[in-house]
């Protein structure tokens, strides 16, 4: 039976089997920025699982951007080797590998969340970490500090020099981290922005740093191969970012040759008011979607094939990225196309057990 959700999607140069995407989530697994076994089975797993793109974890673009001192880094040429390992078995199983680039800012040095989340001190493996304003995301924090723009050119260069190692390595999609209350978010919405220089107050301000990124990954960047942008849509807090701002920010990516917004929400500020529930993250992608006219994938508590396949139908997105659900389920795209009575390929190793 024909299933939009197993139908393919070409950006650029690049043709992904189906619209099911495994969002980027953090296994707090690597060693000095290092990928480890754990990262080749994880995503290895999807891929073989049915999911035609696979994102890699927010992979920081320098040590100090790290979320946690387990997170993965692409820093130096070191780190390299075993992401080739990494893609090269995802492409085998006819999936798509994709990588995100982040620097986490005033949110680094958090310890995993099975220690707590909360900061490391410095005496402990964390490190001092910034921000666009020296305002902390817990009141109980030690502040970050305020980059200057040395600290910021530094930035710039650090994403631009990760992505051309991701290249090297052999990603076929990019995607930049501008949401979730990270560095770039953070220059984004004015609750952790109160520069007064050319990168705060106005909107124009507030998104310069992300065009400045943009711009120099797509100097590294195949300008055959994807790039995304993950924004968060709203903040869900008074006198934050908004879908309004996101829809503007969004033309603008569109016309600086951003093929697909990732479209989740949320992360800035500790005291966020966030009404979760099915698909509540969808209405975000399909206003970017509609008025913009980019593409966009849609995240968020969507947890079953038939949800999944209307948001295709009815193009409220172009892409479903799975986070929790292809936790529970490393196979997710094989049952969702069992469950949608899709004919598709499955790993020849299994082949026997498809019903």
């Amino acid at each position: 039976m024909y299933s939009n959700l197993f139908s393919p999607l070409t950006i650029k140069s690049v043709t992904i089997k189906n619209r099911i995407a495994i969002s980027p989530m953090c296994q707090y697994s690597a060693t000095d920025g290092f990928a480890t076994d754990w990262h080749l089975v994880h995503l290895g797993s999807r891929a073989s699982g049915g999911a035609g793109l696979i994102i890699q974890e927010a992979t920081s673009v320098s040590p100090e951007g790290r979320i946690s001192p387990e997170d993965l880094g692409l820093w130096n040429n070191e780190q390299i080797d075993k992401l080739k390992q990494i893609t090269q078995f995802i492409i085998n199983q006819d999936a798509v590998p994709g990588i995100q680039l982040a620097h986490a800012g005033r949110k680094a040095s958090a310890a995993s969340p099975w220690n707590g989340g909360r900061k490391v001190a410095n005496d402990n493996g964390g490190w001092d970490t910034v921000a666009p304003s020296a305002i902390a995301y817990h009141d109980n924090e030690k502040a970050p500090i305020a980059l200057d723009k040395n600290g910021i050119q530094k930035v710039i260069t650090d994403f631009k020099a990760a992505t051309k190692r991701a290249l090297e390595a052999g990603y076929q999609v990019v995607e930049i981290h501008a949401a979730h209350g990270y560095l770039l978010h953070q220059f984004l919405s004015p609750l952790s922005n109160v520069r007064t220089d050319e990168y705060g107050g106005s909107f124009e301000n507030r998104i310069r740093l992300t065009l400045e990124v943009v711009e120099a990954v797509q100097s590294e960047w195949s300008e055959n191969l994807p790039l995304f942008v993950r924004i968060s849509a709203s903040d869900w807090a008074e006198g934050g970012w908004n879908l309004e701002e996101s829809i503007q920010l969004s033309k603008i990516l569109k016309e600086k040759g951003v093929d697909l917004i990732d479209v989740s929400s949320g992360g800035a500020v500790s005291h966020q008011q966030i009404p979760l529930g099915p698909n509540y993250q969808v209405p975000f992608a399909e206003s970017i979607k509609k008025e913009v006219g980019i593409l966009t994938g849609a995240v968020g508590l969507i947890t079953d094939a038939k949800q999944a396949e209307e948001i295709i139908v009815s193009g409220k997105a172009d892409l479903v990225l799975f986070a929790r659900e292809s936790l529970r389920n490393p196979n997710l795209g094989l049952t969702f196309a069992h469950d949608l009575e899709a004919d598709v390929t499955w790993p020849k190793q299994y082949e026997r057990a498809k019903i």
